[in-house]
């Protein structure tokens, strides 16, 4: 399965500190992300991508020690709940 966030277009953003503010345009709901959710939104903006090939983008961009696909699956499975990443 692949998983990919909505256009850029469709969210409006603020940084709020240690969380970003999350405006989703299409349902009309803003949501407070911690890290690495607003990471893993932003790695997904260009492609959708499959666990494996998101676990090793985010590693390249970040300095992720504990990263494992559990816990990214855990984190994906949130913000699909959340309707901000959605499987493809």
């Amino acid at each position: 399965m692949r998983y990919r966030a909505p256009r850029p277009e469709a969210l409006l953003t603020a940084d709020l500190d240690a969380f970003t503010a999350v405006f989703h345009r299409p349902s009309g709901i803003t949501h407070l992300l911690a890290s690495p959710a607003r990471e893993i939104v932003d790695a997904l903006a260009a492609d959708a991508l499959d666990l494996d090939a998101l676990l090793i983008r985010l590693t390249e961009l970040f300095d992720l020690t504990d990263a494992g696909p559990d816990a990214l699956a855990a984190r994906l499975d949130e913000l699909i709940d959340a309707g901000l990443v959605e499987p493809v």
